[in-house]
């Protein structure tokens, strides 16, 4: 059975949805739930109107679309992504320039057809298990706002959980997939050590560092791995 990232794209191909529609759907749900679980840090419209209208001038030309044409996504912000500053959690680092490019996984998810529509929150610099950010305010549960989300990868299960976004990047260093993803009730995988490139991404500790997706289902957690790899 194909995921819900499966069926998106499958539908964006298809026609059935246009890319552009499926984003403003995307935004209007952050907009309506973010205050309650606080997963976004930053929401990055302007650029993912313009790679959702990319996708769709694609589909009108008559081109074969990638595997996750229109599949709206987030990122823990340890991320870079170009033209944004990378917080990873620490307003320490709001000062910083913006990044001068992608991420290199984002910019794979880029060429999947994934569009990015922001920044999520985390423990400042990795450094926790709840998502209870001193700057950016915590994180919550979903399935019970009153209770944590988890971490350090917090908003990105949160944004999962609660329908915000089907897919989204995080880190693990000591838990902070695999323990988000438990609280939260979504899958996250932690790959192999080196599987997936790091470069762009702020470092916690770099003999541990693994970086790795979360979805609600299995099959879009494999469609993730596989464009990412």
């Amino acid at each position: 059975m194909n995921g819900a990232v499966l069926d998106l794209a499958r539908q964006i191909r298809a026609g059935e949805r246009s890319a552009a529609a499926v984003l403003e759907a995307t935004l209007a749900r952050i907009r309506a739930a973010d205050a309650r679980y606080n997963c976004f840090t930053a929401v990055t419209e302007s650029r993912a109107r313009q790679e959702a209208a990319a996708i769709d001038a694609r589909r009108a030309r008559g081109e074969t679309l990638p595997p996750l044409a229109g599949v709206p996504y987030a990122v823990k912000n340890l991320f870079d992504t170009a033209e944004e500053v990378t917080l990873a959690g620490g307003r320490v680092n709001a000062a910083n320039p913006p990044a001068p490019r992608d991420a290199a996984l984002v910019a794979r998810l880029h060429k999947a057809g994934a569009v990015l529509v922001g920044a999520l929150n985390m423990d400042e610099h990795a450094y926790g298990f709840t998502t209870e950010n001193s700057h950016y305010g915590a994180s919550r549960n979903p399935h019970d706002p009153a209770r944590i989300a988890g971490g350090s990868s917090g908003g990105s299960a949160a944004a999962v959980a609660g329908g915000l976004v089907p897919l989204t990047l995080g880190s693990d260093t000591n838990g902070s997939i695999r323990v988000p993803a438990s609280l939260c009730g979504v899958f996250g995988l932690k790959p192999t050590f080196g599987r997936l490139p790091r470069t762009g991404s702020f470092p916690f500790v770099g003999s541990l560092d693994h970086l790795g997706p979360f979805a609600a289902d299995t099959a879009s957690l494999a469609a993730a791995y596989d464009a990412l790899q």
